[in-house]
């Protein structure tokens, strides 16, 4: 199929305007496809040929202004216009569609806990013309016009409110929507159960499938609390009020992101409807991507983009919104730890790599939507966010909430650009925000920022900060001493500011009294830099780092250490011996679950020698196992369930999980929830202390999506060569039956540490096959390859030269090759970490 090139849409949005699209589904029609008929219209302001995108199974008609155009005209999913003439025009397409199984275009699902199924579209950020035919680009915006034939036990959601047509009880019309673009167009269809309520005038959903539906109803009165919190909050932000008729959340399976800012008709991954146990940092974290979504009605929807190289100006400003407003809205006030913690490592990782690319990249740099796809990264989400911040330090809070409404009111219902926005903000301050931008949104790459200490006057002590990178930072340094009566715990003495200059060199400040015991740069984490200790700081942080009194100034120490070991600084086996020291006292639990996974998943799987790992595991267990013991009183059942599932997957003997599958607790609790119960036969799979009667089992009692997907990382997971030859063909056999979830589930189960020998074989057919698996099921699947299916637990030369020949002579499709060399850079850096550890 032909990808969009941006001078493509360039050339066809100097020549249309697109005024409505009205669109009949009809999803009544089997399991394979459903029907698509496409009525646009438009207007060319000068005669020309032009195109339209749809991407069908079958083709049965297209008309332009009543007259058939020849079948000819459509190849490569697109339709050729021909000789248009200047004036209004009307295009009728009649197709059949396919339905998804990997989340792109019209996604079919069917429940295995009970049969039902249910659909959903996924548009973003090219796959509308897999649900209707359209002029496929962000600013070519128009009214919506939607309706769907469906199962009378159905209910149907759209952009617009759904309403049964009378006398129709299969029949659904959404009203019309404002101007939006072709990628937000929503609709989703099943037998979905629903709960509602109203606020501000307008109807708000909840939204999920049959079977998850004690659950919803379980968390509706928080996930409405954190919406109407939210609504409000922003209204109170922005002069712009909420821009469509409706407010509909739909928690949908098999969703490939977390969730998609459709305008009225929000879709989330379902695994945002607990069935277990969760942590309130999960809460949390759910909290955030509905305040994120729910920003993205006024960035990405009110105002869009105008092509996809400002595609920061949707996410960016959404993630540090979804994080700023949750804050200020809702009883989670402190999530910007989270978001230093267990997010901004995202950004900083993915702008350290081959594929790092500027915030508001040059447009010349996105010259087509396949590139586009993979800039839907760290960068434009974490690092993003973070330039937002310092933004918001540098220019006042006051200033840059001026120039975003400016920027609403000028945009409302149309299009804009990185120049755009930059000129609000301009009007809004004397500052030289050009210049910012320029530094901050043009560059790519992680600035350092070292501190040196002198202290050798009694009274007063000078601090120098030298900068290795090209950004100006305005940022807080925290003075800390030891309490003089608690050795273990840390006192603020003062937080002080300090404006760092775009240019490399040192920036010096004079400070009066004695030399601290700890000097921590970017505390209160304001800016977007890598930052190191001096000796004496990093000696304090080692005895006291759980003794700071801020849980954000904690994160930020954390994220140097974790810094610190990935840029060959600090031996990962000092990094574990801080876990192993300070995790037991720690507080926070997103700061525990973080670094247990870092330390887990990165130091102990890749980093260390294969023969320190049963030694580095013994330690994290032994971690996990103390959490036990600090949370036996109940006092924090969070904490407590984080110390279990680490207890679970740092278990090198199978008789204590064994144990606990078979009483279905743990002492002193939790109970075995269906989440915890598969996460203990994974385990138990991996160590070879399980095999197919008791996974069969397991899948009998919990018939769910989820259980089946449990039961696919149980099989994968086990040490029989047989049963990774069964997991390899289900992932990359000709058969090409398995969903998004269950291909990821499979590959979640194929490699482990434990099993070297035995997968080691497959590595060399992994890159061969997975550039043949991308060619023929297309980009999602593509990226499931190089993200979940890589063998990552495998840090060894040979396979960076298997995959570098790859990359060098396998011609992977691009959707393949970006990810694929990001994994290989992290491979290589894993190398060198050894290496430098000796």
């Amino acid at each position: 199929m032909s990808v969009l090139t941006r001078d493509e849409a360039e050339a066809r949005a100097a020549l249309l305007d697109v005024h409505r699209y009205t669109i009949d589904l009809d999803v009544t029609r089997g399991e394979e496809i459903f029907g698509a008929t496409t009525l646009v219209r438009f207007t060319a302001r000068a005669s020309g040929d032009t195109f339209v995108e749809i991407r069908p199974r079958t083709l049965h008609s297209a008309e332009l202004d009543g007259k058939p155009l020849p079948e000819a005209a459509f190849a490569d999913g697109r339709i050729a216009l021909t000789g248009l003439g200047a004036g209004e025009h009307e295009l009728r397409v009649v197709a059949d569609m396919p339905y998804s199984h990997t989340g792109e275009g019209m996604h079919r699902f069917t429940d295995p806990a009970d049969g039902r199924s249910y659909l959903y579209t996924q548009c973003c950020q090219s796959d509308a013309p897999l649900v209707f035919a359209c002029f496929d680009q962000p600013d070519l915006k128009a009214e919506f016009d939607v309706a769907v034939t469906a199962p009378e036990n159905w209910t149907v959601l759209g952009n617009g409110i759904a309403t049964r047509d009378a006398g129709r009880p299969d029949r659904w019309t959404c009203t019309t929507t404002p101007p939006i673009s072709t990628y937000l167009m929503a609709v989703a269809a099943g037998p979905y159960h629903s709960v509602r309520t109203e606020h501000a005038g307008l109807p708000f959903g909840l939204h999920v499938r049959q079977s998850l539906a004690p659950y919803l109803e379980a968390d509706a009165d928080e996930l409405f609390t954190i919406t109407r919190r939210c609504f409000d909050r922003y209204h109170e932000l922005f002069d712009e009020p909420y821009p469509f008729d409706s407010y509909d959340q739909a928690f949908v399976p098999e969703f490939n992101a977390g969730a998609m800012e459709n305008p009225g008709l929000v879709t989330f991954r379902d695994e945002f409807v607990f069935r277990s146990a969760v942590t309130d940092s999960q809460r949390q974290t759910r909290g955030m991507v509905i305040a994120h979504e729910m920003a993205h009605m006024w960035f990405g929807d009110l105002v869009t983009l105008r092509w996809w190289d400002d595609i920061w100006l949707n996410e960016s400003f959404a993630e540090y919104m979804g994080f700023q407003v949750l804050a200020e809205a809702t009883r989670w006030t402190d999530t910007w730890t989270d978001f230093a913690v267990a997010r901004k490592s995202w950004g900083y990782d993915a702008d350290q790599r081959p594929s790092t690319h500027p915030v508001a990249p040059d447009p010349d740099a996105v010259p087509d939507t396949a590139s586009a796809r993979l800039n839907f990264d760290g960068i434009s989400y974490a690092k993003g966010a973070s330039a937002l911040r310092q933004l918001v330090t540098w220019l006042g809070p006051s200033e840059f909430l001026a120039g975003i409404n400016a920027h609403f009111t000028a945009h409302r219902f149309a299009n804009a650009t990185l120049a755009d926005f930059l000129d609000s903000l301009a009007g809004a301050s004397a500052k030289d925000v050009h210049a910012w931008a320029r530094h901050w949104l043009r560059t790519s790459g992680v600035d350092t920022l070292v501190p040196e200490v002198d202290a050798t006057a009694p009274d007063h002590w000078r601090l120098a900060v030298r900068h290795e990178g090209t950004r100006p930072h305005r940022l807080l340094v925290g003075v800390y001493d030891r309490a003089e009566d608690e050795p273990g715990r840390l006192a603020l003495r003062e937080r002080t500011h300090l404006d760092i200059p775009q240019e490399p060199g040192t920036t010096s400040a004079g400070l009066p009294g004695r030399r601290p015991d700890l000097v921590l740069l970017n505390d209160g984490d304001l800016t977007y830099a890598k930052i190191r200790l001096d000796a004496r700081s990093w000696e304090t942080v080692r005895a006291a780092l759980s003794g700071l009194p801020d849980a954000l100034a904690r994160a930020v120490v954390w994220n140097a250490a974790r810094d610190m070991v990935r840029d060959g600084e600090l031996p990962p086996g000092e990094y574990l011996e801080a876990a192993r020291t300070h995790l037991p006292h720690e507080t926070d639990n997103a700061i525990v679950q973080t670094v247990l996974t870092f330390a887990r998943a990165e130091v102990t799987d890749r980093l260390l020698p294969a023969a320190d790992r049963p030694k580095a595991l013994a330690t994290l267990h032994a971690l996990c196992r103390e959490l036990l013991g600090r949370t036996a009183d109940g006092s924090d059942p969070g904490l407590r369930l984080t110390a279990v599932r680490g207890a679970i997957a740092t278990a090198a003997d199978p008789a204590e999980p064994a144990r606990w599958m078979a009483d279905g607790t743990v002492p002193g609790g939790p109970e075995l929830d269906p989440e915890l119960r598969w996460q203990t036969l994974h385990r138990l799979a991996v160590l070879g202390a399980v095999g197919e009667d008791e996974i069969r089992a397991e899948a009998e009692r919990d018939t769910s999506a989820t259980g089946r997907e449990g039961a696919a990382r149980c099989r994968a997971a086990l040490p029989t060569a047989e049963a990774k030859a069964a997991a390899w063909d289900a992932m990359f056999g000709p058969a090409d039956t398995l969903s998004n979830y269950l291909f990821t589930a499979t590959a979640q189960g194929f490699w482990h540490a434990e099993h070297a020998d035995l997968v080691r074989p497959y590595t060399e057919r992994y890159f061969d096959e997975a550039v043949a698996l991308a060619d023929r099921r297309g980009a999602s699947i593509a990226h499931f390859a190089a993200s979940a299916a890589f063998p990552r637990t495998l840090a060894e030369p040979e396979v960076l030269a298997l995959g570098e020949r790859c990359l060098a002579e396998g011609n992977p499709s691009a959707a393949l090759r970006r990810p694929l060399a990001d994994q290989l850079d992290d491979l290589a850096r894993a190398l060198r970490v050894r290496q430098a550890a000796g």
